[in-house]
């Protein structure tokens, strides 16, 4: 028994994908009312999920191999060849162990929602399983149908448990990412059917296929469209603070820590391994959108009322620097893309949470309404303080460290001609002088000032021991990445490297 569960012929990724799904349908046999049940029975299935999933890698991952390890491979629809292929490498390590504790952390969150408490968590669940199957996935179907698989959650997560405008919120994501996803399924059927003599969905046949440069080109404006909704890059963003201003905050979490990252995540896996000629020439024109998207964000933000779409913006800002890594085709600036994958990945979730939790407080949702916080809830001030330093990229977080790795790709990049670099750096600079105006100014409206404490019968308690223990949960990865960027960045400078040699300087 002890040798199944040390080699790599235990099923450890279909497990770890099927299993919270699974364990997520049980729950129709969980008492209607049962609320307490049913929160407690779903943190359990996510803490044993999270430790299945790290002891899994701990024991069967080797840092230093760039090739595809714990690989499955199992046939699933004889009529077209369709297998269930699984497997991971140093890019998905860190985004599956990210999507485990983000989730986990949300569960708790979660414990506010009591109407309809048994679909609300077997929906977090469903989320889940799509999650880490899209990032694990071999086969370029089953990253498809794991990509979809996501989607319907989100909407009824969005539709059923949002706030006054939750329904049209709700229509614009599915419009949005739904539609990107006609793209999606177009570029996999187009670069199965044409990548070889006969039809292949494996991702690493067709990493080694080369396609006519028109061919090329059409299949990566293609996933470019699919992923551009999901990141979102701009002028495909509008989406995100809609769906970030109505959902309720566990559901927040999900999509600035998870959801975000997966079209970064198949930009790399996908543009990036497989099209290679089509992103070095698509990538300076990648890397002046990713500069635009900074500054206009950050311009954008401190005009917005509502505290959500406020931070909203601030994730729209921070998914530049992770294009603008990409773009760069560079050691420094790929690894900076993934760091700033993972960072902003706490970073967004625990702004959401603090802002989430203050709205339960005061059931306000504008700014300009809020004012004098800090000393009823001293707590969520110090906390809020700490992670919005963080977001403006203080040295010694987790943000500061992969903003500059990022710049260093830039500078070092042999692709591009000094004058450009200059300038994109420039504006870059501005971006980053543009963030903590809109932070600072957004913890001045909540916390200072005198306007909530001159309300007749104004108190309302502190964060609880729950909320605590969520924030500094966040709050201690961001400050670990931040002194020893090196625990993240191990794990995927070996992938990055074989990316770069094969396809760009091969």
């Amino acid at each position: 028994m002890y040798l199944v569960f040390t080699t790599n012929d235990f099923p450890w990724l279909t497990i770890i994908v099927v299993f919270p799904i699974s364990a997520g349908s049980l729950m129709l046999f969980l008492p209607h009312r049962g609320n307490k049940v049913n929160k407690w029975y779903t943190i359990c299935i996510c803490i044993l999920e999270l430790l299945l999933t790290t002891y899994a890698f701990c024991y069967n991952f080797k840092m230093d191999d760039p090739l595809i390890q714990l690989s499955e491979d199992y046939k699933w629809i004889n009529f077209f060849d369709f297998y269930w292929r699984m497997g991971i490498d140093g890019l998905s390590i860190g985004t599956i162990l990210l999507t485990g504790f983000i989730t986990t952390l949300a569960t708790l969150a979660a414990f506010p929602v009591t109407r309809d408490s048994r679909l609300f968590h077997f929906l977090m669940l469903a989320m889940y399983s799509g999650q880490i199957g899209s990032f694990s996935s071999r086969d370029l179907l089953l990253f498809f149908i794991m990509w979809e698989l996501e989607l319907i959650p989100v909407y009824l997560l969005l539709a059923m448990w949002g706030g006054k405008k939750r329904l049209y919120s709700a229509t614009k994501f599915i419009l949005y990412t739904a539609g990107s996803s006609i793209f999606l399924l177009i570029g996999v059927l187009g670069i199965s059917l044409y990548g070889s003599n006969e039809p292949t969905l494996n991702l690493e046949l067709l990493a080694n296929q080369s396609y006519p440069v028109t061919l090329e080109i059409l299949f990566y404006i293609g996933f470019l469209i699919a992923f551009a909704v999901k990141s979102p890059i701009i002028p495909l963003h509008t989406w995100l603070p809609d769906t970030h201003g109505e959902a309720h905050y566990s559901t927040c979490m999900l999509l600035a820590g998870i959801l975000l990252k997966m079209g970064a995540y198949g930009l790399v896996r996908i543009n990036m391994e497989l099209l290679p000629h089509a992103h070095s020439m698509f990538s300076p024109w990648l890397m002046v959108v990713g500069t635009i998207q900074i500054i206009y964000a950050a311009s954008t933000s401190p005009g917005q009322r509502n505290l959500k779409k406020r931070i909203a913006y601030s994730s729209v800002s921070h998914m530049g620097f992770i294009i603008i890594g990409i773009s760069s085709i560079t050691d420094p600036g790929l690894n900076g893309a993934i760091l700033q994958i993972i960072s902003h990945g706490f970073i967004g979730a625990a702004l959401f949470f603090l802002a989430g939790t203050s709205y339960d407080r005061i059931r306000l949702v504008y700014l300009d309404e809020m004012g004098g916080m800090a000393i009823s809830i001293p707590k969520i001030f110090t906390m809020f303080t700490i992670l919005s330093m963080a977001s403006l990229a203080l040295p010694g977080m987790s943000g500061f460290i992969a903003e500059l790795i990022v710049f260093f790709g830039i500078i070092t990049s042999q692709k591009y001609f000094l004058i450009f670099k200059i300038l994109i750096i420039f504006v870059m600079a501005i971006g980053m002088i543009l963030t903590p105006i809109y932070l600072l100014s957004m913890s001045r409206q909540m916390f200072y000032g005198y306007k909530l404490i001159n309300v007749k019968n104004f108190s309302f308690f502190d964060s609880g021991p729950r909320e605590l223990f969520l924030s500094i949960s966040i709050l201690l990865p961001i400050i670990g990445i931040g002194i020893y960027p090196d625990f993240v960045l191990s794990l995927a400078s070996d992938k990055v490297e074989s990316i770069l040699s094969n396809y760009f300087y091969g």
